[in-house]
């Protein structure tokens, strides 16, 4: 029956896209089957295939592997109050230092010139395999690996010749990526199996959420790819040197987010608290009220109802926060989670979508392109957000069918 409910879920995504949609008559059903078709494959081979499975354990040990590198640096700074190895430290210190090593990795691999043309091959076969255009097959593939707001800032040559349409989908893309600098924070939290399966499914999942929220038709004299703005070439240990600044301003920026948001959180309970006790009324917490609204949606995921209940206030809480605030709460008994439930919960946090990284993305559009185009922008932020949800959903849906 859970079964059942999961595919139910999953059209009831997708007809909540197409309910939204700017342009329902000019959707390209053709490309949106294909898209689902593709994950279906994708989460069915991840989950179902011996070699899927052992291509994802031996990318989350790769990531594992590069995290125990980072350990030793962080022994070394830090041995006199720290254990080594992922989750015996505090949060901080375990899930998000090991960045001050992933950060220049990824930066050493763009330097060098081998992760953009690994970026551009990625989204060409993406390209030609959905019917999609050039550059937004491509910049899905360039955020997975340099985030939001650094994929958008490397293509602000693309950005500035584009439509404000077409820039709108790019901006909708966005809530829904992660940077590879952050998985290795996510895998000290978190089954780093499922981290890894999410991070290709979001990608299909963006283009066919903002394929059926925003359509357009594109000229295809205008379906190009700009050449990434990289700059003058720094000599290489000046810009690894600016690497590891950037990754501690990193750092330094999630343990602020994180800090605030559990703290604004707290206030909140507390000042929500002074109503207590209302007679016939449970203890009222902002997780609870957010819950009611996201409590649909996790039924909708093929949990049963108790279940449904606190990932329902999971999943709320996440989006109004962000992702590590909810992987720092579940880190420790997520184990006891059922299979179903661990993969759903642990898929849906994996992105970037809550309200503060449609601030970020508004922010980075506004230094790049001209000022109707963000202000266009600017009034779908609504629509920016669901777009972010609807492709966390989606995730937890196409891996749900398969996580029994």
């Amino acid at each position: 029956m859970f079964l059942i409910i999961n595919i139910i879920g999953l059209l009831i995504f997708i007809g909540v896209a197409f309910l939204f949609s700017r342009d329902k008559k000019n959707i390209d059903w053709k490309s949106v089957i294909i898209l689902i078709a593709i994950n279906l494959v994708l989460a069915w081979f991840f989950t179902q295939f011996p070699i899927g499975a052992k291509f994802i354990k031996g990318a989350a040990d790769g990531v594992s592997w590069l995290i125990e590198s980072a350990f030793s640096g962080i022994g070394f700074a830090f041995g006199s109050f720290t254990a080594p190895g992922p989750g015996k430290m505090d949060m901080a210190v375990s899930a998000l230092l090991p960045i001050l090593l992933v950060v220049p990795v990824f930066d050493i691999l763009m330097y060098v010139g081998i992760l953009p043309k690994f970026i551009s091959a990625l989204g060409w076969v993406i390209s030609k395999v959905t019917r999609q255009p050039k550059f937004e097959s491509f910049f899905s593939i360039e955020m997975m690996f340099l985030g939001n707001t650094e994929a958008l800032a490397v293509s602000s040559k693309q950005l500035t010749s584009m439509n404000k349409v077409r820039v709108l989908t790019v901006a909708m893309m966005s809530m829904s990526s992660v940077s590879g600098a952050i998985v290795g924070a996510y895998v000290t939290m978190i089954p780093g199996e499922y981290v890894l399966m999410a991070i290709p499914l979001n990608i299909i999942n963006a283009i066919i959420v903002t394929t059926i929220l925003n359509p357009f038709d594109l000229d295809p004299a205008d379906d190009e790819v700009a050449e990434i703005e990289t700059g003058e070439r720094q000599p290489f240990f000046s810009f690894l040197g600016d690497s590891v600044i950037n990754a501690g301003k990193l750092v330094l920026i999630i343990i602020a987010f994180v800090i605030a948001f559990v703290a604004l959180a707290d206030l909140i309970n507390k000042l929500l608290g002074i109503m207590d006790p209302i007679p016939y009324l449970p203890e009222i917490r902002l997780e609870y009220i957010l819950g009611i609204f996201m409590f649909p949606f996790a039924l909708l995921l093929g949990l049963p109802v108790g279940e449904a209940w606190v990932v329902a206030q999971q999943m709320a809480l996440k989006i109004v926060t962000n992702e590590f605030v909810v992987m720092s709460t579940i880190s420790k008994e997520i184990s006891g989670y059922s299979t179903h439930r661990a993969a759903v919960i642990s898929t849906f946090l994996v992105s970037f979508a809550n309200f503060s990284t449609v601030g970020m993305i508004i922010g980075t559009l506004k230094g790049i392109v001209k000022d109707d185009v963000s202000n266009f922008v600017s009034k779908y932020v609504p629509m920016m957000l669901l777009s972010g949800i609807l492709v966390s959903l989606l995730t937890a849906a196409f891996v749900g069918l398969f996580a029994w």
